[in-house]
């Protein structure tokens, strides 16, 4: 049996999505324990890997859910042309556009309740590396622009991105906890910039693929990105550069030692810098 936390990490669905997915579809039922916490075993892991495989092919969560709970789930094709990648062998279930606007009008509005909604239904859709990539980073890019042009203001922008900051804890927590003790990827951002989703969702994705990552958060001082990287001997360093005003503060935070970390900056704007974080 196992914990959400180790159901997470064994199936590589981010704690919030499987949660989502478990009270809207009922996909798994798992026990709980005498002091109330979950329990999954083996069956509802197999089942949850099936239903995250089918929601990357394409699928419906809702359709993905309602085949595997009545066990006529198909066989997944490997290519984008075969008939499984859709319950109906037609294109993907997508909407993006319309959950995008409505992630914007649910910060306008306020409603936080609505804001967690729409990211449910967007972490519903597929890995964490697509749907950040494709609506997520898009999601915070959009709320930029409604700042910008004065339809939304500063706390609603706060409220929007902290609702998103939770989300990505959440899925680096869940995407397995390992010791770094040199050869780090340090992933953050350079003295002065505070816009962090887009490097922890970077952070998110290196963690998924099983790098050393050890994140280091907004506003790290030079001085401390040269000292971290000494310390556990880092193979890499990936310093984000959300806004244009950021973009030479990475040269600065870099060490001229022997052992140079690479800087590598992802120029975006409002906290979504453009990640090639692809399929996982």
């Amino acid at each position: 049996m196992y914990t959400i936390k180790e159901a997470a990490a064994r199936t590589g669905i981010p704690i919030p999505l499987l949660r989502a997915w478990q009270s809207r579809y009922g996909v798994v039922t798992p026990t709980r324990t005498a002091a109330g916490y979950r329990l999954y075993d083996d069956a509802a892991i197999d089942r949850l890997r099936s239903m995250r495989t089918l929601v990357e092919a394409g699928w419906a969560p809702s359709n993905a859910a309602r085949a595997i709970l009545t066990g006529k789930a198909p066989v997944i094709g490997a290519n984008a042309d075969d008939p499984a990648r859709s319950p109906t062998g037609g294109p993907p279930d997508d909407g993006t556009t319309s959950r995008i606007d409505a992630f914007v009008a649910a910060s306008i509005a306020l409603d936080s309740v609505r804001l967690e909604r729409v990211l449910d239904d967007m972490f519903s859709r597929g890995s964490f590396e697509r749907v950040t990539t494709d609506e997520v980073l898009p999601a915070l890019t959009a709320i930029g622009d409604a700042w910008a042009d004065g339809r939304l203001g500063v706390g609603a922008e706060h409220a929007a991105s902290h609702a998103v900051l939770r989300r990505l804890a959440g899925a680096f927590q869940a995407a397995g906890r390992r010791a770094v003790s040199e050869g780090a990827v340090l992933v953050g951002l350079p003295p002065g910039s505070r816009h962090e989703l887009g490097a922890l969702a970077f952070a998110v994705a290196g963690r998924r693929a099983s790098l050393p990552v050890l994140y280091l958060g907004p506003d790290l001082p030079a001085a401390d990105w040269v000292a971290t990287a000494a310390e556990t001997r880092a193979r890499a360093a990936v310093i984000g550069s959300p806004t244009g005003a950021d973009a030479d503060k990475p040269r600065r935070s870099q060490p001229s030692a022997p052992r140079t970390p690479s800087s590598t900056r992802y120029p975006g704007s409002h906290g979504a810098p453009h990640l090639p974080l692809g399929p996982s």
